[in-house]
């Protein structure tokens, strides 16, 4: 006697924030009765989630996404599959996310810091003095855009023969790339009030994909009638990445300056086009 095939069919949903944005990557674990996983899927850039066919019964689905509150649900599936419709996940606490619309980067409470390593036991920091820049908070966030620019020959680490060779060829050639450019376009939600922003950087007339971990610290009226919000990001960058390939050797074979950067930014910015005049 043949044996009739196993029913299947899938399992939809559609993950949505309170306001009705989608939540992209977001993930349905599907467990049967037993508790045990049999299916995993992660939701598309519009927030829709199809699994792989399931057989007919009943299961658990559990819907979650870095930053928003888990939800789950009970599901039956039949032979013409089953649907949870529109998941509402909110924010995992944290705080009210920056008003959308145009910000601009504060130069004057914000810095631009780096960190090298020299020697191969110990650290040169550096600050940059002079930059700008515009974000655009954007609903849903992760949509949100930046485009900053700093002024390379800024560069100051409290010595200034040090200061005078990074602007050389051997490292920053600011008189041939007098900037070095940043564009996002794209943030990825990592947990409460942590992002992934991804972008391109440009130094030395190279432009090279960036992930920044960023953090906000909020944002609330300031003294002069306007209102600001607080970022704080990281990186390492690879010199070699950007034509910084200085590599000067002293005893026992040690470089003088690491291989990778590390960058810090504390950023102020104000909600407006433009920065207001006092």
């Amino acid at each position: 006697m043949r044996t009739q095939p196993e029913d299947r069919s899938v399992l939809t949903a559609d993950l949505r924030t309170p306001d009705g944005w989608p939540v992209p990557h977001g993930v349905v674990t599907v467990t049967d009765l037993r508790g045990q996983q049999v299916a995993r899927a992660e939701a598309d850039d519009e927030g829709a989630v199809v699994t792989r066919p399931l057989p007919t019964g009943t299961y658990t689905a559990i819907v979650t996404a870095p930053g928003h509150t888990p939800a789950a649900r009970t599901v039956v599936v039949g032979g013409s599959g089953a649907t949870l419709g529109v998941v509402t996940l909110p924010r995992a606490g944290g705080m009210p996310l920056p008003a959308e619309g145009p910000w601009v980067i504060d130069p004057d409470h914000s810095s631009v810091e780096v960190t090298a390593r020299h020697l191969g036991f110990s650290s040169v920091k550096g600050r940059f003095t002079r930059f700008g820049g515009r974000m655009y908070i954007a609903r849903p966030i992760e949509e949100s855009r930046v485009h900053a620019v700093i002024t390379a020959d800024s560069i100051e680490t409290g010595n200034k023969m040090r200061d005078d060779h990074l602007r050389t060829a051997d490292f920053l050639d600011v008189a041939r790339y007098p900037t070095i450019e940043f564009r996002s376009e794209r943030l990825s939600a990592t947990g409460e009030n942590r992002w992934t922003m991804d972008g391109g950087l440009t130094i030395n007339a190279i432009n090279r994909p960036v992930s920044l971990d960023l953090r906000y610290l909020g944002a609330g009226p300031d003294t002069f009638g306007g209102v600001r919000a607080g970022f704080w990001a990281t990186t390492e960058l690879k010199r070699d990445d950007f034509a910084i390939s200085y590599n000067q050797l002293v005893r026992a074979g040690v470089a003088a300056v690491g291989a990778t950067i590390r960058v810090e930014l504390n950023i102020q910015a104000v909600q407006g086009e433009e920065l207001p005049s006092f």
